[in-house]
């Protein structure tokens, strides 16, 4: 395996997009993707100097990363991540959907039209992404060849 650490070929294949502490996250992710070693290298840490303050913002760059890491995931496995999407948002409209078929049976009525329509079009969502990953997946296999 190959080492990332300062070696031109990672250097010339990282594609810098990271302003902030999301960085990280996406020089992993970039390592992982094209097969890098990764190792961890023991370092030594000492107090913070008196009147200093830390930049980290736990929240907000917490959230920033976990954007990151969903933004990555999209780009570098679309196959994955849009069928993992259509799944969650087909098993929504499910949930959502038999409370009310479940009225509309005994009843014949359906009093809770904004539910229905939220899982309508939760389930219009889902098949818009099986759409986007059956055309990803058509353009990879093009690609292949």
């Amino acid at each position: 395996m190959k080492t990332a650490i300062l070696i031109p070929c990672f250097v010339k294949l990282y594609p810098v997009m990271s302003t902030r502490f999301e960085v990280e996250t996406e020089m992993t992710i970039h390592a992982l993707d094209k097969r890098f070693e990764l190792r961890e290298i023991p370092i030594s840490y000492r107090d913070r100097p008196d009147g200093s303050v830390s930049k980290l913002n736990t929240f907000v760059d917490g959230i920033m990363v976990l954007k990151t890491i969903f933004t990555l995931f999209k780009e570098y496995r679309p196959m994955r991540f849009f069928g993992w999407l259509a799944l969650f948002l087909a098993l929504v409209s499910i949930g959502l959907f038999i409370p009310i078929a479940i009225e509309y049976m005994r009843t014949g009525l359906v009093p809770r039209f904004p539910t229905l329509f939220v899982s309508i079009l939760a389930i219009l969502l889902s098949f818009s992404c099986l759409i986007d990953w059956k055309a990803l997946k058509n353009d990879f296999k093009h690609i292949k060849k």
